[in-house]
């Protein structure tokens, strides 16, 4: 069925209050491609109608954060933010954190995690840097929205298809098993992983705090407002002298001066909290 008007704004302020993804009236394209099999599987009339059966039932409510939010991922996406955290971020934070008391503990956030790709190729740039990273104390905390895509990402099992989208075959020599899903992420890399869901724009209760976070192509989709506040409380949950990765079309300059963007192996990254010197990341213990 082809969504009215009313349809739309009922739909758009759904999304808006499930996930903070603002939709315009050119979406409706969007709306009707994404829910209209679960609009008839639920059985509604209309959109409208559906958009009010969601609001009281759980389980429709994760129907539609999983149909409406975008999971496309690859190994290594846009490789620069890869080779940054490789010749520049993680060499300098190992070097800082050399005479504190964990020296050896990093965490790092992948905050838009879709189906655990950006978390896995994140812990095999950490062993390109640190040959023997097995003995570190390397935490990585994937989240986001989609109970579908963090329940993909705990699984770590992806096909031929997937596993051949930005994965050198080195990788996938030392770090993947094959199974009989297609190639599944071995214990190495999954002890260092963790995944659950989480919604961005909700308080961040229990995270704590981290070396680097990435969060890329994700608050585009986000109203103004929502946005500047995503990322000034991601950056409360950064140490002194940590780093955040964000998407390439995602400028944060008007955040005030702390955010001027840095580059480095033409990646653009932000260090809001920098630091000189090994004091401050000695008080911290992460």
């Amino acid at each position: 069925m082809k969504p009215t008007q009313t349809d739309i704004d009922a739909v758009c302020d759904l999304v808006n209050e499930l996930c903070g993804i603002y939709l315009d009236n050119s979406k409706d394209y969007l709306i009707e491609g994404r829910l209209s099999k679960l609009v008839t599987k639920a059985g509604c009339a209309n959109y409208a109608d559906f958009a009010r059966k969601v609001r009281l039932d759980a389980r429709l409510k994760t129907e539609v954060v999983d149909a409406i939010t975008t999971n496309e991922t690859l190994w290594f996406r846009d490789s620069t933010p890869f080779d940054a955290l490789r010749f520049k971020i993680l060499p300098e934070l190992i070097d800082a954190k050399s005479g504190s008391l964990f020296p050896k503990k990093f965490r790092i956030w992948s905050a838009a995690c879709s189906t655990g790709q950006e978390a896995y190729s994140i812990a095999m740039a950490f062993a390109d840097v640190v040959p023997d990273f097995e003995k570190w104390d390397l935490q990585i905390y994937g989240t986001d929205i989609s109970p579908a895509a963090v329940a993909a990402a705990q699984r770590g099992v992806y096909n031929d298809m997937e596993v051949n989208r930005g994965l050198d075959q080195r990788y996938r020599g030392a770090y993947f098993v094959k199974s009989a899903g297609g190639w599944a992420v071995n214990d190495v890399l999954k002890r260092r992983c963790r995944f659950e869901v989480r919604n961005l724009l909700k308080p961040f209760t229990n995270v704590g705090s981290f070396d680097v976070i990435f969060c890329r192509n994700v608050a585009i989709y986000f109203t103004p407002p929502d946005r500047k506040s995503l990322f000034l409380r991601l950056g409360q949950t950064l140490n002194r002298g940590g780093w955040l990765f964000t998407g390439s079309g995602e400028s944060l300059m008007d955040l005030g001066p702390s955010w001027a963007p840095k580059q480095h192996c033409r990646a653009v990254c932000y260090q809001p909290n920098g630091c000189n010197g090994v004091a401050t990341l000695q008080r911290s213990g992460n």
